[in-house]
């Protein structure tokens, strides 16, 4: 099983437009059209060959990390080769898996100290 690369960070914000002055006025990011809908409020740029993709949290919902289902919350996602492969290690270290909600074909987990990771089979 090889990481083969970062495939894309998610930050939580609570405004969007106020983001977007961010992203897209100060740090020059253009807004992907392409990216799938979600059943939560979002944007994804480009950067580079990765992405950062913005979710729209609640402010209470910013606090507590391991609260909800780890899609929508601050994660980091990985290119992987052998997403099965990958899956049977997590399990055997005892650590939950939650399908996509999406019903893709990508994993979320938590590492040991609660750290979400989305895992993209490519």
């Amino acid at each position: 099983m090889t990481i083969r690369g970062i495939h894309h960070a998610s930050v939580l914000v609570t405004d969007l437009n106020r983001a977007r002055e961010f992203y897209e006025g100060i740090l020059g990011l253009s807004i992907n059209p392409s990216r799938p809908g979600k059943s939560f409020d979002g944007l994804w740029y480009d950067v580079g060959n990765e992405q950062i993709h913005l979710i729209v949290a609640d402010a209470h919902d910013l606090g507590d990390e391991t609260a909800l289902y780890p899609g929508i919350r601050r994660h980091v996602a990985l290119r992987v080769e052998d997403l099965k492969g990958l899956e049977t290690r997590i399990r055997a270290a005892g650590l939950p898996i939650f399908p996509s909600s999406s019903g893709r074909p990508v994993l979320f987990c938590r590492d040991f100290d609660g750290n979400a990771f989305e895992l993209i089979e490519s």
